[in-house]
C-alpha cells in the first residue's frame, strides 16, 4: 500500500468523517491544539530566553528548567495528539501540501535538536555554575526559537496550500 492510497483510507475512516463533518469536533480539537502551543510554546519560550540571558536572568537555569519541564510536557503531548487527530481528517490535502511536509522536516530537526544538545537540557544544574552561559546552551536556545517560530508558520501555512 502507497502512502497516499494510506491516506486515502484513512480520510474515509468513522473518525475521519466524524472530525471533519462534525459541527463542533473540529473547530474544539483546532481550539485545544492552539491552545497547546500556546502552553508548549510559552514553556520553550521562557527556556530558550533564559539561556539566551534575554529573560529570567535572576533566576537559576536549573529552577527555570526544572519548573516548566512538565508544562512542556504536558502541552506536547495536548500538541502532538491533537495535531494527530486534525491530520486524521485530512490526511489527502496533508499528502499533497509542501507547508505539511516542510513542518515534518523541521520536526524531524526539532528531535535532531533534542538529541544534539540533550547534555544542555538535561544538566541545567552545571549552566548554573558557569559565569558565562556556554555557547553551546546559546546555541542550542537560538536554534530551539527558528526551528519553534518554522513549525508554526509552517503549521499556519498548511491551510492556505490548495
Amino acid at each position: 500500500m502507497s502512502l497516499f492510497s494510506f491516506c486515502q483510507w484513512l480520510q474515509n475512516t468513522e473518525v475521519s468523517v466524524a472530525i471533519r463533518e462534525g459541527a463542533l469536533l473540529y473547530p474544539i480539537i483546532g481550539g485545544v491544539h492552539l491552545l497547546a502551543i500556546a502552553l508548549f510554546g510559552g514553556m520553550i519560550l521562557a527556556t530558550d530566553l533564559r539561556l539566551l540571558g534575554w529573560g529570567l536572568r535572576r533566576q537559576p537555569v536549573s529552577d527555570v528548567v526544572k519548573q516548566l519541564r512538565v508544562w512542556k510536557w504536558i502541552g506536547g503531548v495536548v500538541v502532538i495528539v491533537s495535531g494527530l487527530l486534525l491530520a486524521w481528517c485530512e490526511p489527502e490535502k496533508l499528502y499533497h501540501s509542501k507547508s505539511f511536509w516542510i513542518k515534518m522536516a523541521l520536526m524531524l530537526l526539532v528531535g535532531v535538536h533534542a538529541l544534539a544538545f540533550r547534555p544542555v537540557y538535561r544538566n541545567p544544574a552545571l549552566l548554573d555554575k558557569a559565569c558565562v552561559m556556554p555557547l553551546q546552551a546559546k546555541l542550542a536556545a537560538s536554534l530551539s526559537l527558528l526551528l519553534w517560530i518554522g513549525l508554526v508558520l509552517t503549521g499556519r501555512l498548511i491551510a492556505f496550500d490548495s
